[in-house]
């Protein structure tokens, strides 16, 4: 099983141009010179990045390497553990600092996802070295792999992700549970130090160690609650920071759940009134292919893999993610509809890291550490039906899934939850640029106003964009781009409540 919560569209494009750091100890820069730390300390050593075995080394403007941050934070002068940090430095000469981006997940990799981001930076570059990491628990900072190709492969065609038997329901809990132990046995003694307070507490140990008095962030999608909490620690260290495609701070587990129902139930009929159909008529059409799949499986043409309505699911969720892929949703459905569902899968497959040759990704493994170790609430089978109604109601189509995912992400975890929703309050800190996308399927709009009300009076400022897709910088919107451009580089705060159409 899966949570939309992560950007899943830059990923995708970023698995072409995934870079990592060396495996072992990062060399010298090429001027020979350590960087220091804010407090004096040297910090980095800056060396070329390698190629992994997931894709190439990027250019040569970038750098790689590795920050030792304590395990456990309560002990800071106990075990360490390595973070892997990728780097490109300012283009221009007025430079402000560095911009640190987390692209979301959580469990994605910045030090994959920044390359492929340069470009929709470029304006940023002009004056900050861009910057992103590997949070812990993800990619080259310690990345948990909690079980291995051939099992999930096993998983997504065994497991039927809305059970409708007894039989179901056992094979759903139990499935949930080995991927539990899984991922206790591959992260060991890290598996209770990869909360998203672990994290940011990490953000600032980045900060001193690239030697900036104030912390400059970009963070999308989860991200923005990782920001939050960041601001909530560091009030007196925020300096510009940005967030994008806003996670509801104020939602716990069942109400980010039922977030993203509606706001995948308002993308899907944004779609469908793109191509002429009626959203109600179009989605119970949708739901009632579904059906179908559940009961039999679509043939493929990949390797006699089938596909289960589990998969359908994910690949329908994939194309909403950026209207621009909306078309592909379209001969995909069609394809699905005559019998064929070569295309829902490979749709699936992208959102899933699954490659040509049968290995996945492990993004989703990361996620699930991360926000189990996050979410304290663990609702029960029986919780779970009672909201079902109420899920399907929102939405027929995603409803069933999202709603059946909140018994089973986190059912019988090794390690408890550590908060009911993140504290983002952050009463003195700077003016921070909360964006919000009122067509955003992941985290609906309404996420960026709570989110601004949290982070307290003066201090959350919320523009808004009138568009489609999981975000909204660099999504085709110039005043969204010239807004933001203006609050990172001039520092200009705009009106609280400017609205981008």
């Amino acid at each position: 099983m899966t949570r939309f919560t992560r950007w899943a569209a830059l990923t995708a494009a970023a698995a072409l141009l995934t870079a990592g750091c060396s495996g072992g100890g990062p060399s010298k820069d090429d001027s020979g010179k350590d960087d220091k730390g804010s407090d004096g300390s040297t910090a980095l050593d800056w060396g070329r990045c390698e190629a992994t075995a997931e894709g190439p080394a990027p250019g040569d403007e970038w750098r790689c390497a590795t920050l030792k941050v304590p395990l456990d934070w309560s002990k800071p002068d106990g075990e360490t553990i390595d973070l892997a940090l990728i780097r490109a430095e300012a283009t221009g000469d007025d430079r402000i600092g560095s911009l640190l981006f987390n692209f979301g997940g959580p469990g994605g990799s910045g030090v994959s996802t920044l390359p492929a981001y340069a470009d929709m930076a470029a304006d940023l570059r002009e004056r900050y070295d861009l910057v992103s990491w590997d949070p812990r628990g993800t990619g080259a900072s310690g990345g948990v792999r909690c079980r291995d190709d051939k099992a999930i492969e096993t998983a997504e065609s065994s497991v039927d992700w809305t059970p409708d038997t007894p039989a179901e329901e056992r094979v759903f809990l139990e499935d949930a549970a080995d991927f539990g132990k899984g991922c206790q046995k591959a992260a060991g003694k890290l598996m209770a130090h990869v909360s998203t307070t672990d994290t940011a507490r990490d953000m600032d140990r980045i900060r001193q160690a690239l030697g900036d008095d104030r912390m400059h962030y970009f963070g999308i999608s989860y991200g923005t609650e990782l920001g939050g909490v960041y601001a909530h620690l560091f009030p007196d260290k925020v300096g510009r920071m940005t967030l994008d495609a806003v996670v509801d701070p104020t939602a716990d587990a069942i109400g980010h759940a039922k977030n993203q129902t509606r706001g995948f139930q308002t993308a899907l009929d944004n779609y469908l009134r793109s191509t002429g159909r009626d959203p109600q008529e179009g989605s119970r059409e949708i739901a009632d292919l579904l059906d179908r799949i559940d009961a039999e499986p679509l043939p493929t043409s990949s390797d006699g893999r089938e596909l289960t309505q589990s998969l359908a699911i994910i690949g329908i969720v994939l194309p909403l993610y950026s209207e621009s892929s909306w078309p592909a949703l379209t001969s995909a459905l069609e394809a699905a509809e005559d019998g064929d569902g070569t295309e829902l899968l490979a749709l699936a497959d992208g959102y899933n890291e699954r490659d040509a040759s049968g290995s996945y990704g492990t993004t989703t493994h990361a996620q699930r550490v991360i926000s189990c170790l996050d979410d304290r609430q663990r609702p029960t089978v029986e919780e779970t039906k009672k909201l079902l109604p109420e899920f399907e109601k929102l939405s027929p189509v995603f409803g069933p899934f999202l709603g059946w995912d909140t018994a089973g992400w986190c059912h019988d975890w090794p390690v408890p939850g550590q908060f009911e929703t993140p504290e983002v309050s952050a009463p003195g800190a700077e003016p921070i640029l909360v964006v919000g996308n009122t067509g955003d399927p992941a985290t609906p709009y309404e996420g960026a106003r709570r989110m601004a009300d949290e982070l307290g009076e003066g201090v959350g400022v919320v523009l808004t964009w009138k568009g489609e897709g999981h975000g909204a910088y660099g999504s085709g919107s110039d005043c969204v781009d010239s807004t933001v451009n203006a609050y990172l580089l001039d520092g200009t705060v705009p009106q609280d409540g400017k609205v981008c159409s």
